[in-house]
């Protein structure tokens, strides 16, 4: 009886061992060398295979490697059987971490990115065939790693002496594990690196050593896919975050600013979608409080499975851009409120006009929570992070519930000024001679049960709001 299909973890983190039926009969054998439902529910990733490679070895003692490449690897037997090595050659506590596996046509092994890989042929005629989840590209030579067959601190005991094997000179010099840089992480590509967001997102990543790439408006404007669907690698990526948006509330009323709003909100955000859907990569997506109609009476909650019912424009088109989002099976979005961080953000302007002696009107029927930037950056990071459930999720500061007023009254008084300065209007008073202006949701509250469910419980905006004035 032909074993079942088994997935197993090894002291490497990432390299599965998977243990595979094989059905034989007078005529030879048949197994499933890669099905996807199956696999996938054993426990091995989903990581999209795009191109299936064979290399036949005619020999007994044909040894190649150790070769640790910018993609996943699926390797396996259809003829034959290899002694396989595998070396982390990943920065980390397991750099230079060893395993090794006989490999016949009822064993296969998935190899994560960056850890090396070797193979010895034990029987004549073998053929050994592998998956991979990118195509070979000549961008990527920078990306590989390489380590000495023969290396002593790996010990590999290869079951035919090397100086007995064969070898390609190539593989003969390759270098000892002391002279190995370590490969380093997929980057994650950060989109609108130049708002309030993208940066304080490029800042923790800095500080966290992550390697990342900043996508300014320059190198991504979203209203463009054209001038940049092929401007990256987008299977060497770790995952992208997106923190664009045109954000121009009231201009998006306008002709003008309804296609602009509508151009980088939805349709850039499809294509984005697109690329990481066919890539096989997470995509995180920044939405708003904008998509609800703000109907719920004050003292309510908006959570992530309410119906969205945009108001304006800007609204709709985010929206639809979440529409989009959704498409990707690994998808973030994230939805927030009242963004407050490195760039004009309502609560520095507030702090100037005290500072210049000028009382103003505030706005005091619209209810919600702020959010500073450092709280939302930690939060998707986190989800990205720590493997949270795919979906949508609402992430604002904690803390209660407040208006504008409140807000500008708090900035007021953390400056050391009179929060009795700021006087209180209405929506419609404020809006009163105006010709365009976007409707606004009078409750932007957002439940923050699902986030919190996963691991991040974002600050009190007022302990926020005390740190963001003391820095500056």
């Amino acid at each position: 009886m032909p074993r079942q299909l088994k997935v197993s973890t090894t002291e490497i983190p990432g390299l599965l061992v998977i243990e595979m039926p094989v059905h034989g009969d007078n005529r030879g054998w048949f197994k499933e060398n890669w099905q996807r439902e199956k696999m996938v529910a054993a426990g091995l990733p989903d990581f999209g295979p795009v191109q299936n490679n064979i290399s036949f070895n005619a020999t007994v003692g044909t040894t190649r490697g150790i070769h640790a490449e910018p993609w996943d690897k699926y390797v396996s037997v259809a003829t034959g059987r290899v002694f396989g090595a595998w070396v982390d050659l990943r920065a980390g506590e397991s750099f230079g971490k060893t395993v090794t596996v006989e490999v016949g046509p009822d064993t296969a092994v998935f190899v994560p990115r960056g850890v090396g890989n070797s193979f010895q042929t034990l029987e004549d005629n073998t053929a050994y065939t592998y998956l991979v989840n990118d195509h070979w590209s000549p961008d990527a030579q920078g990306e590989y790693s390489f380590l000495n067959l023969a290396d002593e601190t790996a010990g590999i005991a290869w079951p035919i002496p090397l100086e007995q094997a064969e070898l390609s000179e190539k593989d003969k010099n390759h270098p000892p594990l002391s002279q190995v840089s370590p490969v380093k992480p997929a980057p994650v590509l950060v989109v609108g690196a130049n708002g309030q967001l993208g940066r304080e997102l490029t800042r923790q990543l800095d500080e966290a050593g992550v390697p990342h790439i900043a996508a300014t408006r320059e190198q991504i404007d979203l209203a463009q896919p054209a001038q940049w669907a092929q401007a990256y690698r987008w299977r060497s990526l770790s995952g992208i975050i997106n923190a664009a948006a045109h954000t121009a509330v009231d201009q998006a009323e306008t002709p003008e600013g309804r296609t602009a709003s509508w151009a980088a909100n939805a349709t850039g955000v499809s294509a984005l979608a697109g690329i990481a859907r066919e890539a096989g990569i997470p995509l995180v997506h920044i939405s708003t409080d904008y998509v609800f109609d703000g109907n719920k009476p004050v003292g309510q909650f908006y959570t992530e499975s309410d119906a969205v019912a945009p108001l304006g424009v800007y609204g709709q088109s985010k929206a639809a851009g979440e529409m989009a989002a959704r498409s990707v099976p690994q998808h973030y979005i994230v939805r927030t409120s009242w963004v407050i961080g490195d760039g004009k953000n309502f609560v520095d302007t507030m702090r100037s006009l005290a500072a210049r002696g000028v009382d103003p009107k505030v706005i005091a029927d619209q209810h919600g929570r702020p959010t500073f930037t450092r709280d939302l950056a930690a939060g998707v990071l986190h989800l990205l992070n720590n493997g949270a459930e795919y979906g949508t999720y609402h992430l604002t500061n904690s803390g209660d519930v407040i208006t504008w007023a409140d807000l500008a009254k708090a900035a007021f008084e953390a400056d050391g000024h009179d929060p009795a300065r700021v006087a209180e209007t209405t929506t419609d008073e404020y809006f009163a001679n105006t010709e365009v202006y976007s409707p606004r949701p009078f409750n932007s509250a957002l439940d923050l049960s699902k986030i919190i469910a996963a691991g991040f419980t974002p600050r009190d905006h007022r302990q926020a709001l005390a740190e963001h004035v003391k820095q500056g």
